[in-house]
């Protein structure tokens, strides 16, 4: 699939860049790896761990920027959309830059990978994407939205979009596992609410959802990989069991319950052993056999939601997945 390709990711310096670059390195031997984004301190601290490795390149530059994207993309096979701005409550108060990077750079990348003649292209979406409640759900949704377009827009080129969708990545940077993390020194942990609950997927488990997308796409697909779900206050007392939980209350934009798939897109949703699919109602393609393939359809009212989830992750699975991954437990 990615052997002796030229793929670049865009934001590749960050938690899933990384991962995704050294799995895959390891897995496909790619011609060429190029790691874009606009960060030089975190390339340089990046390129240190690939110092001698031909196959990787870095590229500053920024998904705004679409002269210096097409310079990027270049003789590129693949491409893989990380960059974004994420942080609700930093979309929320910079919401200019939020629309800058989420929606206008999504166009950039789209427009750029038509240009140069991309193969396949796979974006990275959110849960939060699913009936958004704040900026950063909702630029990610128009995102989700341009590059299932993209296909049309690709008229007899052979450029396919997807995009692949998951919950709360453990342990990703700015993620809570890391803030509990940090705190658990003082003995007292913030809780937003009580009754919150989030899905919980690892980074290897991320990656390996792209993969699969580029083995599986025809175009216009989103792919929702299935993963458990946890209690806000279940994810502290892994973390630190001994530590005072605290109520601090929800922040500006934050959700109860994160959904993944809302009932509106029920009507289009497949069901497979690891993931499901929503397929895109414009042009037919929801109903495309290559599409579809061996999916079951859900049933007209389901929807996907971290609360009413089939499966659950309990304290101490978390905690051997924390030991496992080198964090320790007091």
């Amino acid at each position: 699939m990615l052997k002796n390709k030229s793929i670049l990711i865009t934001g590749g310096t960050g938690s899933f860049g990384h991962k995704f670059v050294q799995m895959t390195l390891d897995k496909y031997d790619p011609e060429r790896l190029v790691i874009y984004s606009r960060d030089e301190m975190k390339q340089w601290e990046m390129a240190k761990l690939y110092q001698g490795d031909e196959r990787v390149r870095f590229f500053i530059g920024d998904v705004r920027d679409k002269d210096r994207l097409h310079r990027a993309l270049a003789g590129i096979d693949v491409v893989v959309h990380a960059a974004a701005t994420k942080i609700v409550p930093t979309a929320e108060y910079n919401p200019f830059e939020c629309v800058k990077t989420n929606i206008i750079g999504a166009m950039n990348v789209i427009d750029a990978c038509l240009d140069k003649g991309v193969q396949s292209v796979v974006a990275l979406s959110t849960d939060k994407a699913s009936s958004p409640a704040n900026l950063y759900g909702a630029t990610k949704l128009t995102s989700d939205k341009l590059f299932i377009a993209g296909n049309s827009y690709a008229g007899k080129s052979e450029t396919k979009f997807s995009v692949v969708r998951y919950g709360n990545v453990m342990c990703s940077r700015g993620s809570v596992i890391p803030f509990f993390h940090s705190l658990k020194s003082e003995g007292r942990l913030p809780i937003t609410d009580e009754r919150m609950t989030r899905f919980m997927i690892s980074l290897e488990e991320g990656v390996e959802l792209v993969w699969h997308a580029l083995t599986d796409m025809v175009g216009g697909e989103i792919y929702v990989r299935k993963c458990p779900s946890m209690t806000i206050t279940d994810i502290a007392s892994a973390v630190s069991p001994s530590a005072e939980q605290y109520l601090i209350g929800i922040r500006p934009g934050e959700k109860l319950h994160e959904q993944m798939i809302g009932i509106e897109d029920a009507l289009h949703t497949y069901e497979y052993d690891k993931y499901f699919k929503i397929l895109p109602s414009i042009y037919g393609w929801c109903d495309d056999p290559k599409r579809i393939k061996d999916g079951i359809k859900v049933p007209e009212n389901f929807t996907y939601s971290s609360d009413n989830n089939k499966t659950w992750m309990g304290v101490e699975e978390l905690q051997t997945w924390l030991i496992a991954n080198g964090y320790s437990i007091d």
